[in-house]
Formats: structure tokens, sequence, C-alpha cells
């Protein structure tokens, strides 16, 4: 693969090569299929210590793993990464090469290249590398393995991407990330891009982008956890035992205990279960449930609601993506915390240590939103393909 070209399949096949990553990935999507229910019996003769079968055999393979490839949702391949130890840094290398040797370049295929990667790099990155240290040039070199040596020649389409990191950065929760239009900038970039997304560079940088995006995210969730936190803590130095919740999905008398056991259970749920969407939206709804409480951000409230009532005049209001409803995980995740809740005493449990972020706590997230049309500088649009 060279760095000035897109990873273009390869006419002639190599047979074997496409065997052995075939032999490499069965024992991956067999596991995938058990994990969603996936009715895909496995294929019997990737099982047999067979290095050289004939090309009938490998082509039956390949269509074998076109078929699952087909049934595999990508928010069901991000939950098994992130929970599942069967797949290592060899596995995911796998996994990419499989997917970047598809003649047909699909949105799904796409958005799954586009999880590997990041998942790939956030892998290798050293946990104390900071924002700063993930230039592009270094996360070229992260990506060699899979990549080969990227030229680092940055088309200026792609300088749209660091403007929405920048905005990015300026949210100050996890609301005004999720509902402010950041990420469909995002998302459009990336679609906008088309076939030119499969550049060396290209995949690089929404590699970088996506890695750095992931840690602006867990910021600003563990800002909101710490916030509630904080408030349940001023509440319960006042006296105060119950609040209004509603809004959040609990009851008009939530119990701050339970409350607090809550967050604990969703600082841990969000490390392991990244695309949860609907304790997503709790969780912003509770923070704005406790700030009401406690008395603090009037104005910002008011600002909240009329944001709220915009979104609910347009023809589609901003809701999370089909593909990030809360897994087995997650709702087993809340749900233990709120029957261990249930049963707790009423003397509320000491508040624990406020929650850091590191590198390998960062996670994945995707909001589709009916946001205004995204109108960047025409230097910033990839140039059409003739």
């Amino acid at each position: 693969m060279t760095a000035s070209s897109s990873p273009e399949p390869s006419s002639a096949p190599d047979f074997a090569a496409l065997w052995s990553s075939a032999r490499r990935l069965h024992p991956i999507y067999i596991e995938l299929a058990r994990e969603f229910v996936i009715d895909a019996p496995a294929f019997a003769a990737l099982d047999e210590p067979v290095d050289a079968p004939d090309r009938e055999t490998v082509e039956q393979a390949q269509q074998w793993l076109q078929d699952m490839d087909d049934r595999i949702q990508v928010h069901q391949l991000r939950q098994f990464l992130q929970t599942s130890s069967l797949v290592d840094g060899d596995g995911l290398v796998a996994l990419l090469l499989h997917f970047l040797a598809k003649a047909a370049r699909t949105d799904s295929s796409r958005d799954k290249i586009d999880f590997l990667l990041v998942q790939y790099f956030s892998q290798r990155a050293p946990t104390e590398l900071d924002d700063n240290g993930a230039d592009l040039a270094y996360v070229a070199q992260g990506l060699e393995p899979v990549l080969g040596q990227v030229e680092l020649k940055t088309p200026v389409w792609l300088n749209a991407l660091d403007r929405v990191l920048d905005a990015a950065r300026h949210c100050r929760s996890l609301d005004e990330l999720l509902h402010g239009g950041v990420l469909e900038q995002g998302r459009k970039a990336k679609v906008q891009a088309g076939d030119l997304f499969y550049l060396p560079i290209a995949l690089a940088a929404f590699t970088r982008f996506g890695y750095l995006m992931r840690r602006v995210f867990f910021r600003l969730m563990l800002a909101d956890l710490n916030n509630i936190l904080d408030g349940l803590t001023e509440l319960e130095e006042q006296g105060v035992e119950t609040i209004d919740c509603r809004r959040a999905q609990f009851s008009a008398q939530e119990p701050i205990v339970r409350l607090r056991m809550i967050c604990q259970s969703w600082k841990v749920m969000f490390q392991a279960e990244y695309s949860s969407g609907q304790p997503l939206r709790m969780l912003v709804d509770l923070r704005a449930s406790v700030d009401a409480a406690v008395g603090r951000g009037a104005e910002a409230e008011a600002g909240e609601k009329a944001a709220e009532a915009t979104a609910a005049a347009k023809a589609a209001p901003a809701r999370l993506a089909p593909d990030k409803i809360a897994t087995r995980a997650a709702v087993a995740a809340t749900a233990g915390a709120s029957a261990t809740a249930k049963g707790a005493p009423q003397a509320a449990a000491k508040p624990k240590a406020k929650f850091a972020v590191s590198n390998d706590e960062a996670p994945e997230f995707e909001i589709s939103a009916a946001t205004p049309e995204w109108n960047p500088d025409d230097d910033s649009q990839p140039p059409k393909r003739r």
C-alpha cells in the first residue's frame, strides 16, 4: 500500500493470504454471532488445519465472511471490541485489512474502519499522551502497521476536522456536545469525503479526530458526573434526602443515596459500554435536575428550556442514534445499582473521590440530530471526484 493512493483491493487475489486472514477472523466472527444471537453457522473448513485449500473453498470462506459483515452492525462491533478480550492488536489489524480490502465501499464498512482505526490507535497510545502530542505525524506513525508510511501532505479540506475539534473543546457540558451540532459536523465531514476518506492521509486525520473527540467526550462526561456528585453532597449537607428527578426518568422524590450509587455505577458502565444512548440522556437530565435542586444555574436552566423548545419545533427533534441503544451490559449496570440502592440504608454514603480521565477510558459516541445544514468555508470541502 502506498501513501499517495487509497488502499485499493488487488486485482489478482492471493488465495493463501485470503485463507490465512479468514482463519484469523473466523473465531472473532463466531464469538460476535454468539454474543448478539446472530443465526450464522460456523464455516467448518476454517477450523481445520489446512494451510492451502482449493480455490473454491477459499471463495466460499470469503462469501461466508461477506455474509457475516452484512449481518454484523457497527454498534455491535463497537460493543464487542470494548468488552471482549478475544481481539488483540493483531486481531484489530486483521479486521482493518479485511475491511480496507473490500471493493464495495459502503457506509457500514466506512464506519467500521473509522472505529477500528481509532480503537487500534487508542490501544497503542501511551497513557501519558496528551492532546498536543497526538499530532497527525504521531498518529500516522502509530498506524503504520495498517496504512504503511503515510505522506504527511494534508489536503486543505481536512482542516475542517480541526475546526470541529475546537468547537468540541469549547463545549461546557455533555449536553452541549451531544445536542449543539458539533458531532453532526464531524459526521458530515466523514460522509462528504466520499472515496477520499480512504486516502491514507485522510484515514490518519480521521483517526486523530476520533481519538481526540473521545477524550473531549469523556472529560465532559466526568465533569457532569462530578457536578452531580458535588450537588448531591451540597444537598445532603442541607439535610435534603430526596429531589425531583422526573425529567431524568426517575421519581418525583428520588433518594439522594440512590442517585449517588447510580452515578458510581455509571462511571463503570460508560468505561466498558461507551455506546449507551439512553443512560447518556439520563445523565444529562440528571445533572439538570440536581442543578435545579441546589438552585444553581437558573439562567442556564432557562436557556436550556429555550433550546428544548427550539428543538421541539424542528421537523425531527435531536435524538440519540438508533445504533446507540443501551446494551444489556449497560441496562444491567443501571438496574444493579438501582436494586442495590433500594435496599441500602438511608444514611448517605460518604462522597467518593472525583473521577479522573485517562486515555484507556475514552468512550466512543455518535448522535444523529436535526441540526442546521453544515456550511464550512468553501476551501474545507473535499474536491469533487471527476
